[in-house]
């Protein structure tokens, strides 16, 4: 389907980093080596005895020797477990087996088709990357669904569908913390900020809503900015897609404008029913205790949710289509979506042993405490300890998937410095959220970095890692440039962040 000419240069600079990016081995083979360099750094580093100070609880915080005695009988145990048990892996693929079947009966393309008819080429991408801030309340979910939709929506309106894809990326990914309502996310790192505080003021308190203000307006700004880095930059710079050969959804038939029709009230209807159990007070999937719901079962539970959803509407369009037609269709049609995941699994049976070495040999409790003095020795205060925050974040991101245990570890040095300076916790909880989101869609630790090239690959069949990387790499670039600007204007002007919270507290 894939029809590449004219290969347009793409500069310098991103010619250089595509070179360079395409020597890096494959995925699989750069976490042997990684791991590797892991298992000899721990020993060099544990047998010169060094230690940091952990802020939080004042214990000193060693690195593990994963070749010792100990290590070696951590590791053989427990290598099937590492794999079997990457919270990302069953996500993604059940993901993928729900989104797989509403694209193998012709859904998906069918809704991009339909969309397209009312969206026109020059809003594409405000659209993508407008759904795609939006989508966030589904949680990583939203890093699954949201590139292929992407793809195609470009690709109904007669764009560039890896344009699509990349925009789709940028938003969920180096736009994840960016939310017009308030996510599990918010959630998770208020309650941290919150404790970090305890240690200068009882009485000062992170709400789950403390930095909605700001985020809600950057999806705004950044829907602007990353549509106009597509429109002027991006795909002007991609080799043509030319039409006619095939790249184009077709017109709709009437059965599957039928179709779209019965699975639109059968979304309707599952849409209205999830309501039922969830915005009544006494509703079942609300939280049992305080019966809010952030956090909630309903909450937990969204990507369950999601995927049978996925499922209910692609059964309902499939039978009114005839692509199901007897239920033994409906396994088959899952098989297509679970061999296109088969280079993905290979590629995370190395990473799950990476991350769960790292975070046995404490290394990532060390880097980021260990830097994390050094600013804090530094004396850095105002503008510049923003920018070290952001750097040190970003930085840290490369090396820790998770956000919430980054922030965990950075959280008891920069809230208490930055309530000492005078500035909200809830401010230094912002300034971390945008730096670790902006980078996200490079960082080699990421769980979504293999998927995110998988999803290249459809469309450019040769496209090696350095390829992604190239092509990916101006909307981290804008979207950490644009916030800081963002940032620092919002500072300057002293809006609120949030109800009733400002940078610097009274």
């Amino acid at each position: 389907m894939t029809v590449m000419s004219e290969n347009r240069s793409p500069g310098k600079v991103f010619g250089w980093i595509e070179r360079v990016g395409n020597k890096v081995p494959n995925p699989f083979l750069l976490f042997v080596y990684l791991i590797v360099v892991l298992m000899v750094a721990t020993a060099i580093i544990s047998s010169l005895g060094m230690a940091v100070k952990n802020p939080a609880s004042g214990e000193m915080v060693r690195v593990n020797n994963l070749l010792s005695v100990a290590g070696l009988q951590w590791i053989l145990p427990n290598i099937i477990k590492n794999f079997s048990s990457f919270t990302p892996l069953g996500s993604i693929l059940a993901l993928v087996i729900g989104a797989g079947l509403a694209e193998k009966v012709g859904l998906l393309q069918s809704l991009m088709v339909k969309m397209a008819s009312r969206v026109s080429r020059r809003y594409a991408s405000y659209m993508v990357l407008f759904i795609a801030f939006f989508s966030h309340i589904s949680s990583d979910a939203a890093l699954v669904v949201m590139p292929p939709l992407g793809a195609l929506i470009f690709l109904a309106v007669g764009r560039h569908p890896v344009a699509g894809l990349l925009a789709a990326i940028a938003g969920v990914a180096s736009g994840f913390t960016a939310n017009l309502l308030i996510v599990t996310t918010d959630v998770l790192l208020s309650g941290i900020s919150s404790e970090a505080a305890k240690a200068v003021s009882d009485t000062v308190h992170v709400s789950v809503i403390d930095n909605w203000f700001f985020m809600a307006s950057s999806v705004i700004v950044l829907t602007i900015a990353g549509a106009i880095l597509t429109d002027k930059f991006v795909e002007p710079r991609l080799p043509q897609w030319k039409e006619g050969s095939g790249e184009r959804l077709a017109a709709l038939t009437p059965l599957e404008n039928r179709g779209l029709r019965a699975a639109g009230i059968a979304a309707l209807l599952f849409i209205g029913l999830m309501a039922l159990l969830v915005v009544p007070e006494q509703a079942p999937l609300r939280d049992p205790h305080t019966g809010g719901i952030v956090p909630s079962p309903f909450i937990k539970g969204i990507v369950p949710i999601i995927i049978l959803f996925f499922f209910v509407v692609a059964i309902v369009y499939g039978v009114v289509t005839k692509q199901i037609r007897r239920p033994d269709d409906i396994p088959q049609l899952l098989v297509d979506p679970m061999k296109s995941m088969a280079g993905f699994i290979v590629m995370v049976f190395p990473l799950s042993q990476f991350v769960a070495f790292f975070n046995w040999s404490n290394m990532g409790k060390f880097m980021a405490i260990g830097l994390t003095d050094v600013l804090e020795s530094a004396g850095i205060s105002g503008a510049p300890a923003f920018l070290g925050l952001m750097f040190l974040s970003a930085f840290l991101c490369m090396f820790i998937a998770s956000g919430s245990a980054i922030w965990s570890i950075l959280a008891p040095v920069f809230v208490p410095m930055f309530m000492l300076l005078g500035f909200h916790p809830a401010f230094a909880q912002m300034i971390f959220r945008i730096a670790d989101s902006a980078v996200l869609p490079l960082a080699p630790m990421s769980p979504f970095l293999p998927l995110f090239l998988a999803f290249l690959q459809r469309y450019q069949k040769d496209a090696q890692l350095g390829t992604y990387y190239v092509l990916i790499f101006p909307y981290p670039l804008v979207f950490f440039i644009t916030w800081i600007a963002l940032l620092l204007a919002w500072y300057a002007l002293g809006l609120p962040i949030g109800p009733g919270v400002w940078p610097q507290m009274p």
